[in-house]
């Protein structure tokens, strides 16, 4: 599905800004791949990269943040890669790849995707403090970690992703989301504006959040666009369990949000996904200023990129550890969790008594499950359920397990 409205968008680009110039056409390219393509990174190294110019990085060409800078606008090209995967983890191991082994000394790139309903996660979160797990796993909801910092996103057909690579000595989040605010404006007419915390903001509310890897040589800066995203299912998705969670854990910071259809409902993925690539392409390297048709024929253009090996070498690979529950789970920085549970009193028409359960968590596997004191003394309770993966059903078991036993005979086992 996301590949055929890709596919559209990019025809698109090419009625309204490519066809009335016979002369761009040779330099605007789509390119969806076939089987019978050579790979331009295997065999005896024939043959042109997706964007027919693109290099491999290497350690012995790297040159200094200065030397970088000294290279004029001019001789800086551009692309825009277009996913054909509505997959996350294909795309996170996609912007991976690209960010490992591309040369973008001379070339800067914008990835635009697209994914199925997903909660995206960054590097340094609790996946349970940013949303119930459980509830996702019902629903079918992915969740991904990504390899950048920030806070908990969601991703679904009504929201658009720009993944915008760039050597790290050219790093610079406010032009490119300036740049966004600038192809909204040409296209729409919609006046966004950016926030302090570099979000993007229309009408006081929240259309794009934002993150960053900065590696050396190379740096991305990926942001959402909230174009016609299910705000119910986002909502729902991003609700927490009712537990109390201690952790190191890098926290979201929740904010208001509204889609780019909400003020103007001609706004569509197709368009904005064309409009937001022309702004990029007909944009210098370095300079928010406008290189018109002039700069636009210079450059690389668009292509449909399809994420596989043999078009990027090792990305399988990438995709199995981004899907793997060693780093959506594992990765959690350690946590705690209480919660109370209800159990049963001894006698007949006794009335329920609570009890508050502590749950210590290392590397998102249960470590020692203890019962909460009223003095805050934390008893320790002998379990199965120690070493399994923690989720928040969990509570339930352990809830099973102590209603075998009335109060009078928990406080007695527990010297009270």
């Amino acid at each position: 599905m996301a590949a055929m409205v890709v596919k559209r968008s990019v025809r698109s680009f090419y009625r309204m800004y490519v066809l009335s110039s016979p002369s761009v056409t040779t330099q605007v390219q789509t390119c969806a791949y076939s089987s019978s393509t050579k790979h331009p990174f295997q065999g005896n190294g024939e043959g042109s990269s997706p964007t027919g110019h693109l290099t491999m990085t290497s350690s012995s060409k790297q040159l200094s943040t200065a030397d970088i800078k000294k290279i004029p606008d001019a001789e800086v090209r551009k692309s825009v890669f277009i996913s054909q995967s509505n997959d996350v983890f294909t795309n996170l191991a996609l912007e991976d790849w690209i960010y490992r082994n591309f040369d973008l000394t001379n070339h800067h790139i914008l990835m635009l995707w697209i994914n199925k309903p997903t909660v995206v996660i960054g590097r340094h979160q609790n996946p349970f403090s940013e949303t119930n797990v459980s509830a996702l796993e019902r629903n079918g909801i992915e969740l991904a970690r990504r390899n950048s910092g920030g806070g908990a996103v969601y991703h679904d057909p009504g929201n658009l992703n720009c993944t915008f690579f760039m050597p790290r000595a050219r790093y610079d989040r406010k032009y490119n989301l300036t740049l966004l605010t600038r192809a909204l404006y040409r296209e729409y007419g919609i006046n966004a504006e950016l926030s302090p915390r570099d979000d993007i903001m229309l009408l006081g509310k929240k259309i794009s959040g934002t993150a960053a890897k900065l590696g050396q040589p190379n740096a991305y800066h990926h942001c959402t666009l909230l174009v016609n995203s299910n705000k119910l299912h986002l909502g729902a998705s991003l609700a927490k369990d009712n537990v109390e969670i201690t952790s190191k854990a890098t926290a979201s910071i929740p904010s208001p949000i509204k889609n780019l259809v909400d003020v103007n409902r001609t706004v569509n993925i197709q368009q904005l996904l064309s409009a937001i690539g022309y702004e990029f392409l007909r944009t210098p390297a370095t300079q928010l200023t406008d290189g018109g048709r002039e700069l636009l024929m210079k450059q690389r253009g668009f292509q449909l990129i399809n994420p596989t090996d043999k078009w990027f070498p090792g990305i399988t690979e990438l995709r199995e550890n981004f899907a793997s529950w060693d780093w959506r789970f594992g990765k959690t920085p350690n946590f705690s969790v209480q919660k109370t549970i209800q159990l049963k009193s001894a006698g007949a028409g006794s009335h329920p008594h609570e009890m508050k359960v502590k749950v210590d968590v290392e590397k998102a596997l249960i470590k020692e499950i203890s019962l909460i004191l009223p003095n805050h003394e934390p008893i320790p309770v002998v379990s199965d359920m120690v070493g399994r993966a923690y989720n928040e059903d969990c509570f339930h078991g352990i809830a099973e397990a102590l209603r075998g036993a009335n109060t009078e005979n928990m406080q007695q086992a527990m010297g009270l």
